[in-house]
């Protein structure tokens, strides 16, 4: 009997990783689809020629 219960949950996929990652993806389109990179690499930019002493 116990050993029936243990093959039962080594076939059961588990669903919450599933989601998260799907998750991550809708937030990571969201993201493109309002033009986070642009900005990121525009204050990126911003920060690294104030460092340097340029900007």
């Amino acid at each position: 009997m116990i050993k029936k219960t243990k093959s039962v949950q080594k076939n059961k996929i588990r669903k919450i990783p599933f989601f998260i990652i799907l998750f991550f993806i809708l937030m990571g389109c969201i993201g493109i689809a309002f033009d986070e990179p642009r900005r990121i690499l525009e204050l990126s930019t911003q920060i690294c020629l104030s460092c340097i002493g340029i900007g």
